[in-house]
């Protein structure tokens, strides 16, 4: 669950004030105007809320992500990611993820040539177009998201380790790597 500070408390207590309002608003409407604008009232707050937590959480929690480093195990075809995440703000985050993205050579550079892509070839593709579940598409690109901390103070780091399959037709990968933290 996302750790709240005093800013998200502070936001939840506006919209409860213009919540309030709008319901004492609504009822002082005439009867067949009471229902929809308490609706609208309650959806407004709602979208609200929502919104409130995710601007506060973008301007209050801040992490960054330090020493990233990757490497190929040939042997199981895995990539592994090492790193470490700090929390670079004044309040708790509860949950940091790190979000990793490759995309194959082509994608990357802007050089898209007939050769860059996959073309899967073979008996399968002569008889039916690749039948007998095999599919006929490599994805050229691979995001994954990894929860790597939780709970993490203000002022501290904490390190991370991560698996994931690498697709061995990658060639020239170009390699992202994103935080964020909630």
């Amino acid at each position: 669950m996302t750790l709240l500070n005093y800013w998200h408390y502070v936001a939840f207590a506006i919209i409860f004030i213009i919540f309030i309002g709008g319901v004492v608003a609504s009822f002082k409407q005439e009867k067949k105007l009471v229902l929809p604008m308490f609706l609208s009232v309650f959806l407004i707050s709602i979208f609200l809320v929502v919104f409130s937590v995710l601007i506060v959480d973008k301007y209050t929690k801040k992490v960054e992500v330090y020493k990233v480093k990757n490497k190929r195990l040939l042997s199981t075809e895995q990539i592994v990611y090492t790193g470490s995440v700090k929390n670079t703000g004044n309040h708790a985050i509860g949950k940091v993820r790190v979000k990793i993205k490759l995309v194959n050579k082509g994608h990357a550079t802007g050089n898209v040539k007939g050769g860059n892509f996959y073309k899967p070839s073979g008996i399968f593709d002569f008889f039916g177009g690749g039948g007998m579940g095999i599919t006929r598409d490599k994805p050229q690109t691979i995001e994954k998201e990894f929860l790597v901390a939780k709970n993490l103070k203000p002022g501290t780091a904490k390190t991370f380790r991560v698996y994931f399959r690498y697709p061995g037709y990658f060639r020239s990968v170009a390699q992202f790597v994103e935080v964020s933290g909630r």
